[in-house]
């Protein structure tokens, strides 16, 4: 009887959610013809905003699919933000107490009510354990689940119906596509999935003995599919240059650290961190450096390493035809490709992004943070422009690069550290006990 009561209620609030988001979308409509006609990307980066979780997601896809979609709507949608208005924690206590059966008194001693973060999915908050431990708990949003299957379900029907009346797309399968946003954006909903993922990084850690790098320790007996509660880390951002140096002793050196690590995890662990911006990469309190946030991890197929490994020793050397060579095995090509054309317009780009890029690196803020993003556009869609297709892998390696790239302009600026032998980015050099 339950069942069917809960299959019910999840019907009912399925179509709520379709009416509400016939409701948005036809407003959207009215405002169009009454002469309110802002540009298509803009028309549909405010649409989806309006629309909530799910589409703010779709749109953080979009900005960071530029082998995907056109240039146009990935630079638009680098404003779609995944920043909400939290849900009050009575709310967010009910979820807390219903997923763990038990009175919240007899696990933690105390909760801080005001969250420390708030995102589409969940909401970040810190707590004492009974047993004295400081934590983190991450708690799903009631019904995002639901709403993410409703409205994706939805897509993926309007997709079938699109790709049927207009066959001749320029976009690959719409309906692929969305069924690969699905599958991103519910692993992000499965937080035993995600301590999945910083178990198996630890498990790396230990295997290859890197002790000067840790994860936050999970606690299981206070996790489940819509909670997650983690040992809390603290620590600073690598962007923090001053408070890195009371924590590190050649700040260099610790950078180098957290790349090498990086980089062996690209090979030798399940799945990479694919989202190491400042405030998921930290310098604890005791010099070792924290992974935190496994929320997002990629993966890079076997037989593409190779060529991954040499475009980023090209960078480091600043060889630009072995760069453009290097990155025709790593996407498909449509047919012949110019690499001596290809090398000189990737020179030309890094040429301007240095000017760029320099101009303020220790302002990691949302306008960095977009100008990450527009550069990995930039290069993404040069490749694009010649007739090379990159895998969306690349696109998450690529921003990561980036990032790293900052931090080094920040710890080490006179120093070239991809050309640094201490740095371990070819395979051949990669061993289980050459991390640092």
């Amino acid at each position: 009887m339950s069942s069917r009561i809960e299959k019910l209620s999840a019907g009912l609030k399925g179509a709520f959610r379709i009416g509400q988001t016939a409701s948005i979308l036809a407003k959207a409509g009215v405002n169009w013809v009454a002469g309110d006609r802002p540009p298509p990307p803009k028309l549909l980066r405010e649409t989806f905003e309006s629309l909530g979780t799910t589409y703010i997601k779709l749109g953080q896809f979009i900005a960071s699919s530029p082998s995907v979609f056109p240039d146009a709507y990935v630079e638009e949608f680098q404003l779609c933000l995944d920043k909400t208005q939290p849900v009050p924690f009575p709310i967010m206590r009910k979820v807390l107490e219903q997923e763990l059966g038990k009175s919240l008194e007899s696990v933690f001693a105390d909760i801080t009510p005001e969250p420390l973060a708030s995102a589409s999915i969940a909401q970040v908050y810190a707590a004492k354990l009974t047993t004295g431990e400081d934590v983190v708990i991450k708690i799903q949003k009631p019904g995002v689940e639901n709403i993410l299957l409703t409205d994706l379900n939805f897509l993926y029907v309007a997709a079938k119906v699109l790709e049927y009346f207009v066959p001749n797309l320029s976009m690959a399968s719409l309906s692929d596509i969305v069924d690969e946003i699905q599958k991103g954006m519910l692993a992000e909903c499965d937080f035993v999935q995600e301590a999945k993922n910083i178990k198996a990084f630890q498990e790396f850690l230990v295997t290859t003995g890197n002790q000067d790098t840790v994860a936050p320790k999970v606690y299981h007996e206070a996790t489940t599919q819509r909670i997650l509660t983690m040992e809390r880390l603290y620590g600073v951002p690598f962007t923090d240059l001053d408070s890195v140096r009371k924590y590190a002793k050649n700040p260099e050196n610790t950078l180098l650290t957290a790349m090498n690590t990086w980089f062996a995890s690209l090979l030798f662990c399940e799945s990479f961190h694919a989202d190491v911006h400042a405030g998921n990469l930290l310098v604890l309190r005791d010099g070792k450096i924290g992974f935190i946030d496994f929320g997002i991890v990629g993966r890079i197929r076997p037989e593409t390493w190779e060529s991954v490994s040499q475009f980023i020793w090209a960078i480091g050397q600043e060889d630009y035809q072995a760069m453009a060579e290097s990155m025709l095995g790593i996407g498909m090509t449509d047919g012949e490709v110019d690499t001596k054309k290809l090398a000189k317009d990737i020179e030309d780009l890094y040429t301007n992004m240095d000017s760029v890029v320099m101009v303020d690196p220790m302002d990691m803020n949302a306008a960095n943070e977009k100008e990450v993003n527009r550069i990995m556009m930039k290069l993404v869609s040069l490749g694009k422009s010649h007739g090379i297709h990159f895998p969306r892998e690349f696109a998450l390696l690529l921003k990561q690069l980036l990032y790293f790239d900052r931090y080094v302009r920040i710890l080490a600026t006179d120093a070239n550290i991809y050309m640094d032998d201490r740095l371990n980015i070819s395979p051949d050099d990669m061993n289980w006990k050459s991390l640092h």
